[in-house]
């Protein structure tokens, strides 16, 4: 399968696909020890980065000294949601921030690519969250005949079928 064609392939990244499957593989027994030392180093790293650069804030007043253009709205952001912006990058961050110099900087892309990612991945859950909410729907005496733009085969379906089973069936096989 092409992660192109999965239906909520943002987390599908080749970046992040360590960060995805080590774990499960640790489980599996397929990961050797040393491997999964690394892995686990690298994502307490990863982990204790994410923290720190969300306990960092500024306002936009704040901001502005250093030379970043944010809405004026008195919000203050932290130094990840900053990364999310494409013109703001780990330099402008550091640059206001001596103390993340420490964080390595293969940690630092990850987390950059992380918080670019993140606003996509919230609403994207977001709408996962709302399609299983709605799974559980039953629909009930409706004339399936009736309903304008149903293809024969869907048509078919929903009459023979259930349609919380024949939906539930087709929603499993996409998440």
């Amino acid at each position: 399968m092409f992660t192109s064609r999965a239906e909520y392939r943002l987390t599908l990244r080749a970046d992040n696909a360590d960060q995805r499957l080590t774990d499960k593989g640790i489980a599996l027994g397929c990961v050797g020890q040393a491997r999964s030392l690394r892995h686990g180093a690298k994502m307490a790293a990863l982990n204790a980065a994410k923290a720190q650069t969300k306990s960092l804030t500024l306002t936009p007043n704040e901001a502005a000294r250093y030379g970043l253009a944010l809405n004026r709205d008195g919000q203050r952001r932290s130094a990840f949601e900053l990364l999310a912006y494409p013109e703001i990058g780990w330099s402008e961050i550091r640059g206001i921030w001596p103390e993340l110099s420490a964080i390595d900087p293969a940690i630092a892309i990850h987390l950059e690519i992380d918080a670019k990612y993140d606003v996509y991945l919230k609403r994207q859950f977001a709408d996962v969250d709302a399609f299983r909410r709605d799974e559980g729907l039953v629909l009930s005496d409706v004339d399936y005949s009736a309903v304008p733009g149903l293809s024969n085969e869907a048509r078919s379906k929903l009459q023979t079928t259930p349609a919380a089973h024949w939906w539930g069936r087709r929603v499993g096989s996409m998440v």
